[in-house]
This record gives C-alpha cells, structure tokens and sequence, in this order.
C-alpha cells in the first residue's frame, strides 16, 4: 500500500535541535474524528490547509492519505472539529537522508516537545541523534489527537 506512514517517536532531550533546524513552521490542527480506528484532521500548515486521515497503528506502520486543502476551507472545517486544538512550531532537522520533525506545543501543551522521524521502511536502520531521548512510538499520549483531548498541562505523569 502506497499510503503508509512509517514513523517513529522520541521525546526531546536537548534545544540544540535549533540551530540544526532547516525549516520552522507554524501549525494549528484540530479533529473531525478519533475514534482509535482512525483519525481524521484538518491543520494549517503555514498559509495552506490540510486534509489527513489515518488509519489505526500496526507498530511503527499506519494508513495515511493526505491532500492539501485552501487555507479558508481548514479554516471553516476547524468549527466543525472536535472540541480541543493543537498549536505548535515544527522544525525540520535533516538526519542523513532522513528527516526529523520535532514538535514544540504551545498553549494548554506548553512544555511537550518531542520528534517523529518518517523511515523509508520498518527495519531502516539509522543512528539516533543524542538529543533525542525515550522512545515514545505507540505510546498513544503521544499521538496528536490525544494531545488535543488530554492537554499536557493536565497530565499527571509527566
């Protein structure tokens, strides 16, 4: 299937993900639908709109479909969301020819930073960088549709 994510998590040790940073980009999403069998999202990505559904998780492996949307339009679905937002600046760190994409929340999330890397496939192997901490792929606190139900200033164990 040509529409799989193959991604895993990691908490963030270190800031000094930003002077290695490439791209900053501001993000706001919320959820049409999450229901842990899938997940269906409206965000804006800078000035553009996005519309992604995912599937549920099979490891480090999902569905995922994608199309890029007017910024007016995510705007206007945004009312239709479930209650909850999420706010947060990604940047973009190249890792050899891998990527990573670390996520700094703010708002109810201040304080939650941590980086997905896309892989080319499950058993890529790569060297994680030492900033990077605990591994957090499947852990579904992690997963942004949790975040924007469960904000992280709510969260007992942290």
């Amino acid at each position: 299937m040509h529409n799989v994510e193959i991604e895993r998590k990691y908490l963030v040790k270190s800031d000094i993900f930003f002077s290695l940073a490439t791209e900053q980009h501001e993000v706001k999403q919320g959820y049409l639908c999450a229901d842990g069998e899938r997940t269906v999202r409206v965000r804006v990505w800078d000035d553009k709109g996005v519309l992604t559904i995912k599937g549920h998780g099979n490891g480090v492996s999902r569905f995922e479909w994608e199309e890029q949307i007017l910024k007016a339009d995510a705007e206007e679905l945004f009312l239709l969301c479930r209650p909850g937002r999420v706010e947060k600046t990604r940047y973009i760190v190249p890792l050899g020819e891998l990527k990573v994409e670390v996520d700094v929340f703010h708002g109810d999330n201040e304080g939650l930073v941590f980086a997905e890397i896309e892989l080319p496939a499950e058993d890529y192997e790569f060297t994680l960088p030492e900033w990077l901490g605990k591994e957090v792929t499947g852990d579904p606190r992690y997963y942004n549709a949790y975040i924007s139900a469960h904000p992280y200033n709510t969260w007992e164990n942290k």
